[in-house]
């Protein structure tokens, strides 16, 4: 038995009709890769206000790992409204709130004691630890990388390195930011041997803290273990391994975004693991509290206390409501076991991409960890050029077929999945039939 099921065009009528709405509506800045509208979900699935089911690969661009709609989520949310919807936490705390920064401290990379606040979102977590990292040191300059993402507000988008769509026409922007190249292989000269090009990358990380910005005017180093919106990207471990060392030598707090990698996306619960990587403060979000609203920024808990009382907070950070979601999220990864089910769905996903890049003339890379995988599209594979134009067809003719999709990437030229981790094995496989199938029907070589 089937998973999707298309009844209508997609989109459909009453998708198109909200389509309409929207363009009356809705500023036309507010992007969306899919023309439907959902009605409900559950799991993998979607189902549209026409009446069509389909896979979602997105996870709600990686906010599900726990599925639609997970029962034991949606009770906890419930339970907490029958009591108490919001106090703003600067009036008088919450249990929840307590318990799950008893959770997250417990469970971050390190042994080191460690203390949690919570926020709205993965921007003002980055923000917040960027806030406390200049606090605890006294330095101003922050480090991040090219093909990085942080997020849409001020600080976290002058993070960014993508500048169309997120920052053109939107500057100036925030000073006293320094930007590393990422180590990201395909993309290199020297890409033939793997320890050459750990070795370069070294060595321009050396070279960057001569020639850009001096290691005691820097307060963090802002590092995405495999890049998100930069198109899914792996760091090497040597290369993690020499940027920590000299954080440690130079004073200079690292600051790991797991936003996208965490709570079980790459087959650990935190991607720091697969380094053993114990850094100053990590920053998390999305997959979180199970689709609902909240961000968290950890951290060693003399760092974490440095800061003056007031200093932190907001008014809707760390509601009950999504407190309660995220402590039901986290007792679902551990019951289900979906840590080392995102093991086996990247095994599945490695295989079936690894496949199409070497027998698909416009599949020029197939990279990720665990369950967090990504395809990249060329027009060339020698000449390795991006092929945005084919990855949106791709895209549009994914969802008319059934599975949603969305890109990454500075090019725009990377399929990312970042499907349920509750995804069923016949699901997995029907989805990814789907893709090759589009795959195969738009080779332009």
């Amino acid at each position: 038995m089937t998973a999707i099921s298309i009844r209508t065009p997609i989109p459909g009528p009453v998708s198109r009709a909200f389509s309409a709405r929207a363009d009356a509506a809705i500023p036309r800045g507010l992007y969306h890769a899919s023309p439907i509208y959902i009605e409900r979900a559950s799991g993998a699935t979607v189902t549209d206000v026409d009446g069509n089911v389909l896979l979602d690969f997105t996870g709600g661009l990686g906010t599900l790992n726990v599925g639609h709609a997970n029962h034991e989520v949606v009770e906890a949310v419930a339970a907490q409204a029958r009591k108490v919807t919001h106090t703003c936490v600067h009036v008088a705390m919450h249990e929840p709130y307590l318990a799950l920064a008893e959770r997250l401290n417990a469970i971050a990379p390190g042994v080191a004691p460690k203390k949690t606040f919570f926020v709205n979102s993965g921007a003002e977590a980055v923000e917040n630890a960027v806030k406390i990292a200049r606090y605890f040191t006294g330095r101003p300059a922050v480090v991040t990388f090219e093909h990085a993402f942080a997020g849409r507000t001020l600080l976290a988008m002058s993070l960014t390195s993508k500048a169309m769509p997120y920052k053109q026409g939107f500057g100036p922007f925030a000073p006293e930011i320094y930007r590393l190249p990422y180590p990201y292989r395909y993309r290199a000269d020297v890409r033939d041997d793997e320890d050459q090009f750990v070795a370069a990358a070294i060595d321009l990380l050396q070279t960057f803290f001569k020639t850009h910005v001096d290691p005691s005017q820097v307060a963090c180093v802002v590092m995405e273990l495999v890049l998100g919106e930069g198109g899914f990207v792996v760091a090497p471990p040597a290369f993690v391994r020499a940027l920590a060392d000299l954080c440690r030598r130079t004073g200079i707090l690292l600051v790991i975004d797991e936003i996208q990698t965490g709570f079980g996306r790459t087959g650990r619960m935190f991607a720091s693991e697969h380094y053993d990587l114990a850094p100053d403060l990590v920053t998390m979000a999305k997959s979180l509290a199970g689709g609902l609203v909240l961000g968290a920024v950890t951290g060693h808990a003399a760092i974490m206390d440095r800061v003056h009382v007031g200093g932190l907070g907001g008014t809707f950070g760390g509601n009950p409501l999504s407190c309660a979601a995220a402590l039901a999220t986290l007792d679902e990864i551990d019951r289900r076991g979906l840590v080392s089910r995102a093991e086996a769905i990247g095994r599945t996903l490695a295989h079936r991409f690894e496949s199409w890049r070497d027998r698909h003339p416009n599949v020029g890379d197939a990279r990720g960890l665990g369950a967090m995988r990504a395809i990249e599209l060329v027009l060339d594979k020698r000449t390795r050029t991006p092929a945005p134009e084919i990855t949106a067809r791709v895209i549009a003719a994914a969802a008319e077929h059934g599975v949603l999709l969305i890109s990454a990437g500075t090019w725009n030229n990377v399929l990312r999945v970042l499907v349920p981790l509750v995804v069923s094995d016949a699901e997995l496989g029907e989805g990814l039939d789907v893709i090759e199938s589009q795959l195969s029907a738009l080779a332009t070589s």
